[in-house]
C-alpha cells in the first residue's frame, strides 16, 4: 500500500477502481483503519475510484503527539489529501470519528466534497468525556487489554455482541483493537475534548446522508437526528441490528445505502 506526503504527515492510503470514475473517500473510525471499508471497495471498485486512508497517529499512518492529533488537523489531512490526489470533488464517507472529519470538510472545504455520508458520528461536545477519560489513561499506561471489554461495548451494537451469526465480526473487531498500542491513547483523547460544529452545520450545502444505528450506544440515533435537522436537505436513515460501526457490522446495509445515494447524485 502506498503512502502520501501531505499536511505534515505521511498517510497510508489505498486508491482502487477506474481513474476517470466518481471518487468516494473512506475516513475510518477511532482504533480502526482503512481496512474497516475493505466490504465498500470490494462492492464499489468496478464502478468508483474507492480511495481509503488512515489517519495520522493510527494504522499504518505517521505518528505524533497528542497535540497533532485533533479534528482539525484530520480535517486539513483529508482535505491535503485529497488534493494531492487530484481527486476534485469526492464523496466523503465517514464512521464515527470519519464522520468527525466529515463534517468538518464539507462545512470548510465545500469545493472538495461533491456529497457526504456520515454514519454513527456526532457534531456536538462529548457528553462522556469523564467516561473516557478514564478510559484513556488505562489505555496509556496498560494498553487495550484491560479496557478491552468497555471498549467492545461501547463499539457494537446488541446484535454483533450476541448473535452467532456475527461471531467472525466480532473476532475481526476484537483480534484489531487487541493489536492498538498505548499510543492510541492520544489519538482518543481528541474524541473525549473535541468541539462542538453544530454552528458549522447548517453552512453545508452539499447532499448528504445520515446514517444512524438503532444499537448504536456511544452516539444514539438523536445525535444523527440532530445533524440531520441542521444541515439544509440532509436525508436521515435509520440502520436496524446495527451499532457503532455500521461499516463492518452491517456492510451490506451500508453498500446498499450508499449505491442509493450516489445513483442520486
Amino acid at each position: 500500500m502506498p503512502d502520501i506526503n501531505v499536511n505534515g504527515t505521511t498517510l497510508r492510503y489505498l486508491d482502487e477502481g477506474p481513474r476517470d470514475a466518481p471518487v468516494i473517500v473512506c475516513s475510518p473510525s477511532m482504533f480502526f483503519d482503512l481496512s474497516m471499508f475493505d466490504s465498500q471497495a470490494e462492492a464499489l471498485s468496478d464502478r468508483y475510484r474507492v480511495v481509503r486512508y488512515d489517519h495520522r497517529g493510527q494504522g499504518d499512518s505517521a505518528r505524533h503527539p497528542r497535540e497533532e492529533l485533533n479534528m482539525d488537523i484530520l480535517t486539513e489531512d483529508a482535505a491535503a489529501l485529497i488534493t494531492a490526489l487530484e481527486l476534485g470533488s469526492v464523496t466523503f464517507v465517514g464512521n464515527s470519528m470519519g464522520g468527525f472529519v466529515a463534517l468538518r470538510l464539507a462545512a470548510r472545504h465545500p469545493d472538495l466534497v461533491r456529497s457526504l455520508v456520515v454514519m454513527g458520528t456526532s457534531a456536538d461536545v462529548e457528553e462522556n468525556a469523564e467516561q473516557m477519560d478514564e478510559l484513556i489513561e488505562v489505555l496509556a499506561e496498560h494498553g487495550m487489554e484491560p479496557v478491552l471489554d468497555g471498549v467492545l461495548q461501547f463499539m457494537m451494537g446488541e446484535t454483533t455482541l450476541q448473535d452467532p451469526s456475527r461471531a467472525a465480526v466480532l473476532a475481526r473487531v476484537t483480534a484489531m483493537l487487541r493489536s492498538r498500542t498505548p499510543e492510541y491513547a492520544d489519538a482518543a483523547w481528541h474524541i473525549a475534548h473535541r468541539s462542538s460544529i453544530l454552528d458549522e452545520l447548517p453552512t453545508i450545502k452539499t447532499p448528504v446522508l445520515v446514517i444512524a444505528g438503532t444499537e448504536d450506544y456511544t452516539y444514539p440515533p438523536p445525535k444523527s437526528v440532530q445533524i440531520a435537522e441542521l444541515i439544509p436537505g440532509a436525508e436521515l436513515r435509520m440502520m436496524e441490528r446495527t451499532g457503532h460501526v455500521h461499516a463492518i457490522e452491517n456492510p451490506t446495509a451500508v453498500n446498499e445505502l450508499l449505491e442509493e445515494h450516489l445513483r442520486g447524485l
